[in-house]
């Protein structure tokens, strides 16, 4: 499997993603059902104050990935655990105006720089235990007992007070995420007829999702891509022949490399890979809590915008897979319940990359490479067509890019009452 992963990060291998020391402690509740221009400023990160050796958020988020696997999320529910809890850590270190209890606790503590990562690990706990609490419900008491125990450990008042101020921002996102519209039920007909998908299974995966709040865009169908090729036009017949070739010919590679980035439920699924590689990063350069979920927020709201516009047009346009056009076209995993165009996997890894980027430029050719396997795999796996890879990156690029400017612009907690 490392003939996977290309560039200079380390080769992780899906499956042994995100083992977190203790978590078999957490109890498992079942599945959650579904209910532009480029930036020319690369961030400044201030790393006057050395770290600790390992950051509150980046347990948290491993944490956040244990569960996701353990309660076999898809990838629609995951993104919108990931962003949930990534938007509450920075919020509650980093608030909208930069004036909140926290940051004034820092300015007093500034001496004592043991305080201010007292403050924020408190503060990253307190968010996460919170948000995570919300999400699952059945794992409550575990994470509450976290918590004290990391309370107990820390034995300051400062840890106690970041605790508190966490769990504010935490109930700010759960309030949130109740009029999300995430869990608005489907009353729809899909529609019949040439060119159009047809489910596997009831319910399709999604239908509303693309109605979602955003984080940052305007809509679901800011982005909305332009139509793909017109059914059984010559484009669409050399697009279906180029899977049907892939499918006839795959390489051992091209098969490692369809099931290396599956990712289905039973998975850190997609954002949580990305997640990894954000972990990777922040740790190599030495990132402080602050500067960390900055990072991990603005990728995962990035992504899970992304994945709303990518189910806006998924819905829109209703595109048949390959594999029901060609049953000859052989699966070597699942098809996935929903229309082919656009790419999921490419709309989120677009949008990853185009924020990790962002704060980490020197790793630009390793992401990039990365994002175009994970659109290859598609085809290597015979559901996608290479325009429906297209235009998810297409989509997801400009999403990334668009959450940048926000960001820049308003704040990203810039919409969270």
């Amino acid at each position: 499997m490392s003939v996977i992963r290309k560039g200079r990060t380390k080769p992780r291998n899906a499956a042994l993603v995100l083992a977190l020391s203790g978590a078999a402690l957490l109890a498992c509740s079942e599945p959650t059902p579904l209910g532009a221009p480029g930036v020319d400023v690369a961030p400044q990160f201030n790393r006057s104050t050395s770290p600790p050796a390992r950051l509150a958020s980046l347990g948290w988020q491993e944490l956040t990935s244990s569960l996701v696997v353990a309660n076999n999320l898809g990838a629609q529910p995951a993104a919108r655990v990931f962003a949930l809890v990534s938007v509450a850590q920075y919020g509650a270190i980093y608030d909208r105006d930069d004036h909140d209890e926290g940051n004034r606790s820092r300015d007093e503590d500034g001496r004592d720089g043991r305080r201010r990562v007292e403050f924020e690990r408190g503060a990253v706990a307190g968010a996460s235990w919170v948000v995570l609490a919300f999400a699952f419900p059945n794992s409550a008491a575990a994470l509450e007992q976290r918590v004290a125990d990391e309370q107990a450990a820390a034995r300051t008042p400062h840890f106690s007070r970041g605790v508190e101020d966490g769990k504010a921002m935490g109930n700010r996102l759960v309030e949130w995420a109740k009029a999300d519209r995430f869990t608005v039920p489907f009353t729809g007909t899909i529609p019949v007829g040439p060119g159009l998908w047809t489910s596997s299974a009831a319910p399709p995966v999604g239908p509303m999702f693309g109605g979602v709040a955003p984080y940052v865009l305007t809509s679901g169908s800011q982005f909305r891509p332009p139509p793909a090729p017109t059914f059984n036009s010559p484009q669409f017949l050399a697009a279906l022949a180029e899977i049907r070739l892939l499918s006839d010919t795959r390489t051992p590679e091209q098969l490692a490399i369809a099931r290396f980035w599956a990712l289905p439920a039973g998975t850190p699924t997609t954002p949580g890979y990305w997640n990894q590689i954000a972990s990777d990063f922040i740790e190599q350069h030495g990132l402080n809590e602050r500067e960390a979920t900055h990072v991990f927020a603005l990728m995962d709201a990035a992504m899970m915008d992304a994945m709303i516009g990518c189910w806006d047009a998924k819905y829109f346009y209703w595109y048949i897979r390959p594999s029901q056009v060609d049953a000859a076209i052989t699966l070597p995993i699942g098809l996935p319940n929903h229309p082919s165009f656009p790419s999921g996997h490419s709309c989120q890894s677009a949008a990853a990359t185009a924020v990790l980027t962002h704060f980490f430029p020197e790793h630009a050719t390793d992401l990039q490479d990365q994002l175009v396997q994970a659109g290859l795999s598609r085809m290597y796996a015979g559901i996608h067509y290479r325009f429906d890879i297209d235009a998810g990156q297409d989509l997801g690029t400009s999403v990334g890019e668009y959450a940048i400017r926000f960001d820049e612009r308003k704040g990203l907690l810039d919409r969270i009452p």
